[in-house]
């Protein structure tokens, strides 16, 4: 199996870190612009598309900050999807940072993916 290349994305968004955080961290959020439908049961969240399910392991989470999951089919250990707030000190400014993981041939696919999600994230939020 090829390893997997970690990328990460800066995504600038204008809206408050709370609320991202909400929109980012629970099923009812991550329903409104990730996925069809999101489902949790303690640190387990389903992820729903057009009928077809994937699961994944909740690693970590810091509010208002970051989430980590890692997708239960992936054999890869070291590989988990991240999504992360950061707010510039000086003009507080808001970014997500999305970390992800894929194999070679499928990082600029990955890329095109989350930059769609996030599109629809912004909508969903009315920023820019």
């Amino acid at each position: 199996m090829e390893e997997k290349i970690k990328y990460e994305m800066e995504f600038p968004i204008q809206v408050s870190p709370s609320l991202l955080y909400q929109y980012i961290s629970t099923p009812s959020g991550l329903s409104e612009w990730y996925a069809d439908n999101v489902n949790s049961r303690d640190e387990y969240f389903s992820f729903i598309w057009e009928g077809s399910e994937e699961k994944a392991r909740l690693l970590s989470r810091k509010s208002p900050e970051r989430i980590k999951f890692r997708w239960i089919e992936d054999e890869e250990k070291d590989s988990y999807f991240e999504l992360r707030i950061q707010v510039d000190e000086i003009t507080k400014d808001v970014s997500l940072i999305v970390t992800d993981f894929a194999e070679e041939d499928e990082v600029d696919e990955g890329k095109m993916l989350w930059e769609n999600m996030i599109s629809n994230l912004k909508q969903v939020l009315g920023s820019t």
